[in-house]
């Protein structure tokens, strides 16, 4: 059989598949017309996140008021009609409608009339945001229980306004006579946030650092359109769960170092009590360090210079630190000078063989492993940022990774040796993905040394700098913490950089946008979240309390809809009691850097390209219908 004839075969075949689904001239015809119709629908809103770091009740508020976005749909709303009291007490309703209606019983306001006025104002809303998506779409994102009846509350053409009025009126006094007023507010608030965002980016770190990443990761797990691109917090937790024990050992290290364990011993189930043992027993706490503290930081050290040996082509041995510590002189020699060290404890330190761990340190290790890749929730937890996340994403000419595309000084891609083959930009990331995946679905022990290598590895993707975690950790001189880091993050600063990796990545310069987390923009000293002209936008704005202080902001959401793009850089978060007491909110500060010509439309975005893909499929069906090449099958 010749090529064409071939494919003119597999034609036929998808043809006659896709006609089991359009039997009919008619039932393609129908189709064809929806997703015509469907193109011209505006672009759905999208909302760009980074570096929550276990930063739970701030990132939960976040989504809960849709970075800001349902405050301005209730002031767009109701703007001249209710008070900015009580546009404040209708939004902490939607954020927290089970809470708030608490409070509101026990204030005695819940009458009915407070029920038919909330009621037909969370109707309106919902109305109002319902409008730029099918009904089809609308009817899927609702409360199964209430669907029917949200569905007439909403859909209304102006001819039949004053005719529907009563009809809807009776239905809002029936919600509320038969006492499921409050079930009904919780769901059309639910409805609410969920027409307001249509998609989320979350551009990495969900973990270390503050204590709650698990509550957040199930609070992801049950979002409605979500992708992840992983973070270097991420990838370690990765690794550790996948049985990278240097990943490990730096998974424990952080939560001591940032005291954060629950989450650990309580959460995932790992108990550290053989290594708390075996650090009372070895080490001393008279220095300033705790005994569990110096434990974990040489078995980590032990085990990544083991790593580090085991790939030459990495070029890390300047890393390789431990070998040179004087302990009796509580001195380390780094390149001829000496630096003191914070202390001169290191009794399983072998001079001859300073990597290798000793047989109580092995045992405590393998106990840790065992317990870490036992965990149900952990794997829970890990087996949806794998589902849902990569390590980079191309979407709506949007270009997102986490932290950098190794760069050369001269702007150009570094290529970067893995395993005897030289790999630079788009090529990179994809190989770094693959290993990702084949360590927790093979185990394979290269691809697990890779997971912490992509962790704090020299020309990792998602990590950018020269790590100090050993300098950090002992020695007292705070300049040699300073961690170099890769010349992407300065030469994204000139646009035709931007360009050139935004033209790696496949997007046309002309309308393409890269965002990035991992590096605190330090806006409260002026430092700008927008880069390249326009072409960069760095949304690591500090979720993290402990860099508040910092970056004098509580974290960016990114939001691209279909005008443009903006960014809002959102201030500290108090309490959620607040949010209940007082109607105090986040407040944002919004900056809109990209305008587009003219509304964005589904027909402009990936979903449209992939519509007309389908629309040119029925055409070819409908053509085949037409010229007998296949029967219909319902006549």
């Amino acid at each position: 059989m010749t090529d064409l004839a071939c494919r003119d075969d597999q034609r036929l075949k998808y043809l006659e598949l896709l006609s089991e689904k359009f039997p009919t001239t008619q039932a393609v015809y129908t189709e064809i017309i929806n997703l015509e119709a469907i193109l011209n629908l505006p672009k759905g809103t999208e909302h760009f996140v980074s570096d929550v770091h276990g930063e739970y009740e701030a990132f939960e508020h976040i989504l809960n008021n849709c970075s800001g976005v349902i405050r301005e749909r209730v002031e767009t709303t109701f703007k001249f009609e209710i008070t900015q009291d009580e546009q404040a007490d209708l939004c902490t309703l939607i954020y927290y409608p089970k809470a708030k209606l608490r409070r509101i019983h026990d204030e005695g306001r819940a009458t009915e009339e407070w029920y038919a006025i909330t009621l037909m104002r969370l109707v309106r809303l919902a109305r109002h945001l319902s409008s730029s998506y099918t009904r089809s779409k609308v009817r899927k994102a609702m409360p199964v229980e209430y669907a029917y009846i949200i569905d007439e509350l909403l859909h209304i053409s102006p001819d039949e306004r004053e005719a529907r009025l009563a009809y809807h009126q009776r239905i809002i006094d029936t919600i509320i006579d038969t006492g499921s007023a409050d079930d009904f507010i919780r769901s059309l608030s639910e409805l609410i946030k969920r027409l307001a965002v249509d998609r989320m980016h979350f551009v990495g770190d969900i973990f270390d650092r503050g204590p709650h990443a698990d509550l957040i990761l199930d609070r992801l797990m049950g979002y409605h359109s979500l992708d992840l691109q992983w973070g270097n917090h991420d990838i370690v937790w990765m690794g550790a769960a996948a049985g990278s024990a240097a990943c490990l050992a730096a998974v424990i290290r952080n939560n001591i170092h940032y005291d954060s364990l629950k989450i650990l011993e309580s959460t995932y189930g790992v108990s550290l009590r053989e290594l708390y043992l075996f650090a009372d027993r070895t080490y001393t706490a008279d220095d300033g360090m705790s005994p569990s503290e110096k434990a974990i930081s040489v078995i980590l050290f032990k085990l990544e210079g083991q790593t580090i040996l085991r790939h030459p082509n990495w070029q890390m041995d300047d890393r390789l630190l431990l070998e040179h510590v004087d302990s009796g002189r509580g001195v380390c020699t780094v390149d001829g000078r000496e630096f003191e060290m914070r202390t001169r404890d290191f009794p399983t330190v072998d001079p001859a063989d300073p990597y290798a761990l000793s047989p109580e340190e092995q045992n405590v290790m393998d106990g840790l492993v065992d317990a870490v890749t036992s965990s149900e929730k952990l794997r829970r937890h890990v087996n949806f940022l794998y589902e849902r996340g990569s390590a980079y994403l191309v979407h709506n000419d949007t270009v997102l990774f986490h932290a950098c595309v190794p760069m050369n000084p001269d702007g150009t891609f570094c290529a970067v040796n893995h395993q005897g083959e030289l790999l630079a930009g788009r090529e990179y990331y994809d190989y770094a993905d693959r290993l990702a995946r084949c360590a927790w679905h093979e185990h394979e022990p290269v691809s697990l040394d890779w997971m912490w290598y992509l962790w704090c590895g020299r020309l990792s993707p998602l990590s950018g700098r020269v790590v100090k975690t050993f300098e950090r950790t002992y020695f007292t001189d705070e300049s040699t913490w300073t961690e170099a880091r890769d010349s992407y993050f300065t030469l994204v600063n000139d646009p035709e950089v931007c360009r050139s990796i935004l033209r790696e990545f496949g997007v046309d310069p002309a309308h393409g946008h890269i965002v990035n987390g991992h590096t605190p923009v330090h806006a409260a000293s002026g430092e700008s979240p927008i880069k390249g002209g326009g072409l960069l936008v760095v949304i690591d704005g500090g979720f993290c309390q402990a860099y508040h202080a910092a970056t004098g902001i509580a974290g960016y959401t990114l939001i691209a809809d279909p005008t443009g793009m903006r960014i809002k850089a959102h201030r500290p978060f108090g309490s959620i009691d607040d949010v209940l007491d007082l109607n105090k909110d986040i407040t944002s500060d919004d900056d809109r850097f990209w305008v587009e010509p003219k509304p964005l439309t589904i027909g402009d975005t990936d979903t449209g390209a992939d519509i007309r893909g389908q629309i040119a499929d029925l055409r070819d069906l409908l053509d085949a219908y037409r010229t007998g090449e296949l029967a219909e099958n319902g006549i």
